[in-house]
Order: structure tokens, then C-alpha cells, then sequence
């Protein structure tokens, strides 16, 4: 069993932390975990956008709390972000992401991620392995 306590991580397991421009990620469980998926919590920026395209990975995500949308860039279609809304990036979609008010989103990566990947100039993530 695994058990992780938020607070604890966020205190001093700074590998577990990651951090990029107008957002920040707890990286609760790893690929290291030997789970087959990744559990992160994530918050993005009051007025902040990001656009990307996990072309190595499904990500499923439950926004928590705060407001924004999600647009389809290969559709136009928009949708709005709010407590209690999950989208699933089922085809590698490639999407913005806007942040009205500070998001916390609970976000699950299949494969799981590493915890050392950054994002690439489009919006992906390589495939890491270790």
C-alpha cells in the first residue's frame, strides 16, 4: 500500500514538485510507483494559458477547484473548467487551457510520467522511461 500525505510532499520531497511557467505540479504517485499511471495535482495561474499536446500520453483531469476553459484546437470547441468537470484527452488532443481563477486540478498521466519530463516546444512530453 502506498499511502502519501500531500502537506508532507509539498514540506520536503522537492523531486516530487515540479514547476514550469504559471503552473505548478505535486507529483503524488510516479512511474516509479510501479502503478501503470500517474497521479499529479496541479495549479495553474489565475489568468494564465497553456497550450498542449501529450502525444505519448492520456491524461484525465478533475478540476477541483476554480474556473477557465478547454478548447479543442483541432475542433474549435470550447468548454468551460469549474469544480466538478473532468476531461479526458482520450485522442492526445491537442488543447489551451485557460485559467479564469487559480485551477487545481487532480490530473492522472497513462503512461505515468517520471516526474523529470518538461514540456517540449509543442506542448508534449517525451516519452521517459527512467
Amino acid at each position: 500500500m502506498i499511502v502519501r500525505d500531500f502537506n508532507k510532499i509539498i514540506q520536503s520531497e522537492r523531486d516530487r514538485v515540479v514547476t514550469d511557467a504559471q503552473w505548478s505540479s505535486v507529483r503524488m504517485l510516479l512511474a516509479e510507483d510501479g502503478m501503470g499511471f500517474s497521479f499529479h495535482i496541479t495549479f495553474l495561474d489565475a489568468g494564465s494559458e497553456h497550450t498542449f499536446e501529450y502525444k505519448n500520453h492520456f491524461e484525465s483531469v478533475y478540476c477541483m477547484q476554480g474556473t477557465g476553459s478547454i478548447t479543442d484546437l483541432a475542433t474549435g470547441e470550447t468548454h468551460q473548467i469549474k469544480p466538478g468537470v473532468m476531461y479526458a484527452l482520450n485522442e492526445h488532443d491537442r488543447h489551451t487551457l485557460r485559467a479564469e481563477e487559480e485551477l487545481v486540478m487532480a490530473c492522472v498521466f497513462n503512461p505515468p510520467v517520471t516526474g523529470k519530463e518538461i514540456h517540449q516546444e509543442d506542448g508534449s512530453y517525451a516519452l521517459l522511461t527512467d
